[in-house]
C-alpha cells in the first residue's frame, strides 16, 4: 500500500485530534490522593499483621440477586428459573447435596459457585435455599 507524504500527515493530524487524553474530573488534592492511594498493604516479619475484619455472611436473597438472578431468572442455557417448579422438580429429587456439589463445583453450563468466587459455600446453599423456597 503506498502512501503519499499527504495522506500520512492527514492521518497523523486527525488520530492526534481524535484521541483525547483522558483528564480527571476533580483535581483536588483529596481526589488524587484517593486515586493513588495503595490497593493494599503488607507487613513485614515481626510487625502486627492488620486485623482483619470478617464480613458476616450474605443471605441467600442478597448472593442470588447479586449473582444467580442474571441466568435463574430468565432460564439461560437450561439454568431452572426461580420458583418453577417444573424445572426444580427432577433436581430437588437428586436431594440437597447434589444440588449443592453442582452448584458450588459446577455443573454444565454453570461455573462454579455461578461465577461468585468469594462466595462461601454455605451462602451458596443459602442461595439454593432461596431459589427453591415455596416449592
Amino acid at each position: 500500500m503506498n502512501f503519499s507524504f499527504r495522506q500520512f500527515i492527514f492521518a497523523a493530524v486527525a488520530t492526534f485530534t481524535i484521541a483525547v487524553p483522558a483528564v480527571a474530573d476533580d483535581m483536588t488534592d483529596e481526589a488524587i490522593a484517593e486515586r493513588i492511594r495503595p490497593v493494599g498493604s503488607l507487613y513485614l516479619e515481626g510487625e502486627a499483621p492488620a486485623v482483619e475484619v470478617t464480613a458476616s455472611p450474605r443471605s441467600g436473597e442478597a448472593v442470588y440477586n447479586t449473582f444467580c438472578a442474571s441466568c435463574h431468572t430468565p432460564g439461560v442455557m437450561g439454568a431452572p428459573k426461580k420458583d418453577d417448579a417444573d424445572d426444580w422438580s427432577a433436581r430437588i429429587a437428586q436431594g440437597k447435596d447434589v444440588l449443592a456439589d453442582h452448584a458450588i463445583n459446577g455443573f454444565n453450563a454453570m461455573p462454579a459457585k455461578g461465577a461468585c468466587m468469594d462466595c462461601s459455600d454455605e451462602e451458596i446453599i443459602a442461595a439454593i435455599d432461596h431459589m427453591i423456597a415455596g416449592l
